[in-house]
């Protein structure tokens, strides 16, 4: 089947640079559902020489940083502390103008400070799961922004997500499975919103990634309006120096693209078979345009009335925990902060990843970091 490619709308203002070494005006975001993807796609991007991604950056996710009064120094203090985004990258804080009060110029100049790293980098952003059901929020944040769509077959996301959660990880937190299943859907909701906007929005589809990468890569150079590079149809010397050293990241680590396996059979029946009712569903709603994956389906049934209810309510009250959590973070001073995390303790990053280091600042992204790690028949995020 063709790969999933929706123009530009022809009303959409699609804001390029200007010549060699001159910013795009806006950024762009690259988006998806969790496991569905997106940190190959990152990687492959940033092959582009005029490309520079962050790697879940998510300073827009924290709008409430500056809800009040604020200066550079703090919301970038805070927002390391969130996931380590500056340490990560390796930003230097000196680059960033002091008197940034605004969440629109702290994106900007903090994702522009690393995009600078690498020079000849004109095409400045982040990719992030997080941003699943954002989308137009940050449309109307940055009216120049450009979107990437990623889509998968649900049921490899679930398979994905499971295999995930055998370790200690994000995906172990309660209501995941029926976030990702609704918000599936959110995401297609969000991105036709854009298209009927006039947002410049592109979409693609994993499984023709990882079976022709040059393709659709190729369609993505076209969208963004810049020569296509084949460095980006491989892993090869890729930059993933930002990538969370984790079981789950071990085939974005790896030198080949390799497509994962499509066997269902270790996804509890009860939720293969809720996945398929929603299919059913969705491809009746859309005609069956959408989703594109799975091509066909055995079943027939679609969830019924009170079991769409029953899971609206609860994703509900799953997404309101989920966005009051980055608000009662940006609230709580910072060094009660450090004082929870270090009774609490911290399984999923290292120390150092929290600390603003002199001895990095400044620093370009690595490029020493090893091409292979060993695959533990799991997936990309």
């Amino acid at each position: 089947m063709d790969s999933l490619m929706i123009e530009t709308p022809k009303s959409a203002t699609v804001p390029l640079a200007e010549g060699p070494g001159k910013l795009a005006e806006g950024p762009l975001f690259v988006v998806g559902m969790f496991r569905s993807g997106t940190s190959l796609l990152y990687a492959l991007l940033n092959q582009h020489p005029q490309i520079a991604l962050m790697y879940e950056g998510d300073l827009a996710h924290l709008p409430s940083l500056f809800w009040f009064p604020t200066d550079t120094p703090h919301w970038m203090a805070k927002w390391n502390f969130w996931n380590g985004a500056v340490s990560r990258h390796k930003i230097d804080p000196k680059s960033v103008p002091a008197g940034i009060s605004d969440l629109r110029t702290a994106v900007r100049e903090a994702y522009v400070a690393y995009a600078e790293q690498k020079p000849g980098a004109t095409i400045w952003g982040c990719k992030s799961p997080t941003y699943f059901d954002e989308i137009s929020r940050l449309a109307r944040t940055f009216p120049n922004a450009r979107f990437v769509i990623i889509w998968r077959d649900l049921r490899s996301i679930a398979r994905s997500i499971l295999k995930a959660a055998e370790k200690p990880s994000y995906f172990r937190r309660a209501g995941m499975m029926l976030r990702a299943l609704l918000g599936y859907h959110e995401i297609k909701v969000e991105c036709d919103r854009l298209l009927f906007e006039g947002v410049p929005v592109h979409q693609i589809s994993y499984e023709d990634l990882v079976r022709n990468p040059a393709e659709v890569m190729q369609g993505i150079c076209e969208f963004l309006q810049i020569p296509f590079d084949p460095k980006m149809t491989s892993l090869k010397g890729a930059d993933r120096s930002a990538i969370e050293d984790a079981p789950h990241h071990s085939r974005v680590k790896d030198k080949h693209i390799v497509a994962p396996e499509q066997d269902f059979t270790d996804i509890p029946p009860a939720l293969e078979s809720k996945i398929d009712r929603y299919l059913v569903l969705w491809r009746k709603q859309y005609r069956g345009a959408w989703p594109l994956y799975p091509q066909t389906l055995k079943a027939t049934a679609e969830p019924s009335f009170w079991e769409r209810v029953r899971d609206r309510l609860e994703y509900v009250c799953l997404r309101c925990w989920y966005h009051t959590t980055p608000v009662v973070f940006s609230m709580v001073p910072l060094r009660l902060w450090k004082f929870y995390r270090k009774l609490r303790g911290r399984p999923y990053a290292a120390d150092e990843v929290y600390e603003l280091s002199s001895e990095n600042n400044g620093n370009s992204p690595r490029a020493d970091q090893p091409e292979s790690v060993p695959l533990q028949n799991t997936d990309y995020e």
